[in-house]
């Protein structure tokens, strides 16, 4: 295993670590997340893997899904009092898919530079 791929492999650790650190406190546990999932992606580009650009385009659905999370949190949340329907929750789904894509892609990605080298594109 070269160097390159012993950076990239250890960056999708980290970042998978992070990913399962954030799930203690969805909320506040997205402010480690997201990052963790750019840490996944920037190690699979790193390390030239396959899957990279699904976990790119799965760091976009985390990041609309928390945005969309803090938007109407700060509008007093939903149900209730707050005027807005419960509905409005299905605004936040891509926030747990992105974060389900990632970490299996991180994973079978750990897994691919266990094999051996990359693939090129």
């Amino acid at each position: 295993m070269d160097r390159r791929t012993r950076w990239a492999r250890t960056l999708v650790i980290i970042g998978l670590a992070l990913m399962v650190i954030g799930l203690i406190d969805p909320l506040e546990g997205s402010m480690i997340i997201l990052p963790g999932i750019a840490v996944v992606a920037a190690g699979a580009f790193l390390g030239k893997a396959r899957r990279r650009k699904l976990l790119l385009g799965a760091f976009g659905l985390a990041a609309m899904g928390i945005a969309a999370m803090f938007i109407l949190g700060s509008k007093g949340g939903i149900g209730g009092t707050s005027g807005l329907s419960v509905w409005w929750a299905s605004t936040m789904l891509p926030y747990p898919v992105g974060w389900f894509i990632s970490l299996v892609a991180g994973v079978h990605t750990v897994g691919e530079f266990k094999k051996g080298p990359a693939s090129e594109e």
